[in-house]
């Protein structure tokens, strides 16, 4: 069933059209991601949808009356209300009567014996009943709690960004709606939380409608991608993958349509330079034909992107670490953390919010100093730090002379040059672009732009604080392409799973006990390895019982004659034999972990290395529990029964 449907939409910024008569139609059950470049025009069309702005031509088919619920990117928030109050600021009047309740229960807590109140309580009771709103007040608490917010008495005011834009979204879950609307719903939020909005909304019956640069997320969740081009609209049934493949297939068959343009234009071309003659009728119709095709002929140039640029010399020094710690007053981040950064390394920082992933990169960076621990610095370590902090830009400069400032032009490294707007065109910035002023483009673009800026600059080690945040799709396969040739370190806090696997040969995860696990592959490695040290746990619980049990049946033998505490033959030469079998094995272990430092990006001999070591762990394991049980019975056995 349609629910809602957009035709002939049409706005326009200026001199830049950002749709141009285009139709979008939403099912009952439909699942839309929207993706396209930043200045696209995708949060101006959940705007234009929401009436939250204008367009200069549309024309709208609505289903009946049809319920809305909109999450953006910034949120409005009420300081002063408590997480409770802001779920339930709706104009719903289901929801607005689960707000009136919270806010009588606030009252009364602070005046028990006001009997007016107790009235009041009575009669909004009695409608909480009538309505069912019972539900929604506890469906509001258990997303909230999902999303790790737990005190719903708690002021808006006195809560962190990433808590306050949990908290929206959880409102945004709860109200009733027909078509949910979401711009951005994974930015600032780590991966546990993507994790159950993922679940949550592939399992609600309420159309969704969302903007996202998640591709796993796109992936996972949607049945439908509209992609935004140019100022128009192409709709694809299907997830991000299946889109892909649509895409690819229609530019396959875009080129081939192009081909056969090139091969008539140039046998027409050929034959309005003979000059041949024919009857008047006939050659007058062939040259008109000629001159529409010349006219429709796609002359932009196809070039593979090109962005294997140079860096700045990068000596065999680079960023050493020795035992940071790094705590506040209140809380403890990160203790004891050493790491040598070395060439090939692509690092992946990751975990919930909050525990100390930017702290981690700024300190590596220099930018800010550790409780205690010491921080080296190669001679010829360039680092350019893309951060999430505001752009201090001035927005009077046109976009090119903006990045000129810091290049007119980079060096590949066969020491060709690549001009400053050759290098726009390759992050995107066509020549209108170019010479657009700062202060016209989309927040996005600005991010965009400055994200060149930094690699303008030729660094020779890559920061990258959440560049998924901002960024589209296509300028992260751009970056991550430009990392692919990039001959230096790259160091990147992100939440963004598909970005994580694409890029990186380590990942370092901030785990819940405080320590930093170090992981050799990307994201999917680290996601395989933590799911096996939780089987691990479960096998652990299991060894202990059986341990503990073991322990039990010695401690009722002590009490037998026929059975002395004492090793066997070949026990007694199983446990001189053990160190020596550990030490074997600890300096074979230390060997793989040396060639796998020297793999870099040789994922078939880091997979292979990662095998072999995961062996020699597990059996250094075995032969230390063994160890330890030998060494128990031996003691016993010296120390005699008591």
């Amino acid at each position: 069933m349609n629910l809602y449907q957009i035709d002939k939409l049409k706005k326009v910024y200026g001199d830049k059209v950002i749709f141009d008569n285009v139709s979008l139609s939403i099912e009952h059950d439909d699942k839309i991601g929207i993706i396209g470049i930043n200045g696209a025009g995708k949060t101006t069309l959940l705007n234009i949808i929401t009436e939250r702005d204008s367009a200069d031509n549309i024309e709208v088919i609505k289903t009946g009356k049809i319920r809305i619920e909109y999450l953006p990117q910034n949120p409005e928030i009420s300081e002063e209300l408590t997480v409770l109050q802001q779920i339930f600021k709706s104009e719903s009047p289901v929801v607005k009567l689960v707000g009136e309740y919270e806010e009588i229960v606030s009252r009364l807590e602070r005046d028990p014996q006001d009997d007016s109140l107790q009235k009041e309580m009575t009669l909004i009771a009695q409608k909480m009943d009538i309505n069912d709103a019972w539900g929604l007040e506890s469906e509001a608490k258990k997303i909230l709690t999902k999303l790790k917010i737990t005190d719903f008495d708690k002021k808006m005011k006195e809560l962190s960004g990433g808590q306050r834009k949990r908290v929206a979204m959880a409102g945004a879950l709860i109200r009733p709606s027909d078509i949910l609307i979401l711009d951005e719903p994974t930015n600032h939020i780590d991966n546990d939380t993507i994790d159950f909005l993922e679940e949550y909304l592939k399992s609600i019956r309420t159309s969704l409608i969302m903007v996202t640069h998640d591709r796993y997320f796109l992936d996972r969740v949607t049945n439908t991608i509209v992609e935004l081009e140019a100022g128009k609209l192409y709709k694809h049934k299907g997830n991000y993958s299946k889109y892909l493949e649509i895409k690819q297939q229609r530019m396959s068959d875009m080129e081939r349509i192009e081909e056969k343009k090139q091969r008539l234009y140039k046998k027409e071309l050929e034959w309005i330079r003979k000059g041949v003659e024919a009857r008047r009728t006939k050659q007058k119709a062939r040259k008109d034909r000629f001159e529409d095709l010349e006219k429709n002929l796609d002359r932009t140039e196809k070039e593979d992107l090109d962005i294997d640029v140079a860096t700045t010399r990068l000596g065999s020094k680079i960023i050493e670490a020795y035992d940071l710690c790094m705590a506040y007053p209140d809380k403890d981040l990160f203790k004891d953390f050493t790491y040598t950064i070395n060439r090939t390394d692509r690092i992946g920082i990751t975990g919930r919010n909050g525990m100390g992933k930017t702290t981690l990169l700024n300190i590596l960076a220099g930018i800010q100093k550790p409780v205690s621990g010491t921080l080296e610095f190669g001679e010829t370590v360039k680092i350019g730090y893309y951060t999430q902090e505001n752009l201090d830009m001035n927005t009077e400069l046109r976009a090119i002379d903006y990045i000129r400032e810091t290049a007119e032009y980079i060096t590949k490294k066969d020491g060709s040059k690549v001009s400053a707007s050759q290098m726009m065109e390759n992050f995107l910035f066509n020549a209108n672009a170019q010479h657009t002023f700062i202060r016209k483009l989309s927040g996005g673009e600005r991010r965009r732009l400055y994200l060149l800026k930094i690699l303008m600059d030729s660094p020779n080690v890559i920061f990258l604080d959440e560049p998924t945040n901002d960024l589209d799709i296509e300028t992260l396969t751009v970056l991550e392409e430009y990392i692919n040739y990039f001959d230096g370190p790259v160091i990147t806090v992100s939440h963004d799973r598909y970005f994580l696997d694409k890029i990186c040969n380590r990942i370092f995860s901030f785990e819940d006990d405080g320590e930093i696990l170090y992981t050799i592959g990307n994201y999917q490695d680290y996601y395989d390895r933590k799911k096996d040290m939780y089987i691990s746990d479960l096998s652990d619980s299991k060894r202990k019982n059986a341990e503990n049990a073991q322990a039990k049946d010695i401690d009722d033998e002590k009490t037998s004659e026929s059975r002395k505490a004492k090793l066997t033959y070949n026990e007694k030469r199983e446990y001189d034999r053990i160190p020596q079998d550990i030490e074997i094995l600890e300096r074979k272990l230390e060997g793989v972990s040396n060639e796998l430092s020297k793999a870099g990006s040789d994922f078939v001999r880091l997979q292979t290395l990662t095998a072999e070591q995961e062996n020699i762990e597990t059996e250094l394991l075995e032969k230390m529990e063994r160890l330890e049980y030998l060494e128990k019975i031996f003691e016993i056995s010296q120390k005699g029964y008591e």
